[in-house]
């Protein structure tokens, strides 16, 4: 193999790992936009069926403390660690501790939803977001 048969390989590969990087984020791209619908959805459902929507709270991530925050909507999970907003976004309720956020409250940014909740976790449970969202539309203000 000489020196430009090398130099090819190698472009080759760099081509292959680019395509490949520009597909997945193509492919995350969409999922996330199906998953802004569908939490975009929820949010409309929610408001219409009168669910009582609640100031939401977030939690540090070493899971010691809770602090306020200026959002209002609905936890989605019984940890009360996923949310959406009266807005229709999406929110992962964990902030770093801090003094701060203990005086004057957290300020969580929106997220992008995923379509599968907890892909990927270490306890192996994981529910499409629409199964999720749908139980909480079901159980109503009954949920805790």
């Amino acid at each position: 193999m000489g020196e430009d048969d090398g130099r090819e390989w190698r472009e080759r590969q760099r081509h292959a790992v680019r395509a490949h990087a520009d597909a997945d984020a193509r492919q995350r791209a969409t999922e996330q936009a199906e998953a802004a619908e569908l939490v975009a959805g929820f949010a409309a459902e929610a408001t219409w069926r009168g669910l009582r929507a609640e100031r939401l709270t977030a939690a540090s991530y070493d899971g010691r403390g809770r602090y306020r925050t200026g959002l209002t909507g609905w936890y989605v999970d019984r940890a009360r660690s996923r949310a959406v907003d009266t807005a229709g976004r999406f929110y992962l309720l964990t902030v770093p501790a801090s003094l701060r956020s203990r005086l004057l409250g957290a300020s969580p940014e929106p997220a992008p939803p995923p379509l599968v909740v907890g892909r990927g976790g270490r306890d192996g449970e994981s529910m499409p977001l629409a199964t999720l969202l749908s139980l909480r539309l079901e159980a109503g203000d009954d949920w805790r």
